[in-house]
């Protein structure tokens, strides 16, 4: 069980992205994460983030835009 301050700090963090104008948040726990610590992904597109659209795994050239982003 989460402790009261633990929820009050996800609730801070959460009022944060939205305050920074974050529109849609995904929250997941996992083991794979230290405990404290937090992992954030970002996409600037309309498909979900991992979803087959966002990762490239479905190709929509013709659709876009604006140039690609250069793989780092």
């Amino acid at each position: 069980m989460a402790s009261e301050k633990e929820i009050e700090d996800l609730i801070a963090m959460l009022d944060g992205k939205v305050a920074k104008g974050d529109g849609r948040i995904r929250v997941r726990v996992s083991e794979d994460v230290e405990a404290g610590e937090m992992v954030s992904v970002h996409h600037h597109g309309r498909c979900d983030v991992g979803s087959a659209w966002a990762t490239g795994k479905v190709k929509n050239e013709e659709c876009v835009d604006v140039p690609p982003l250069e793989e780092e």
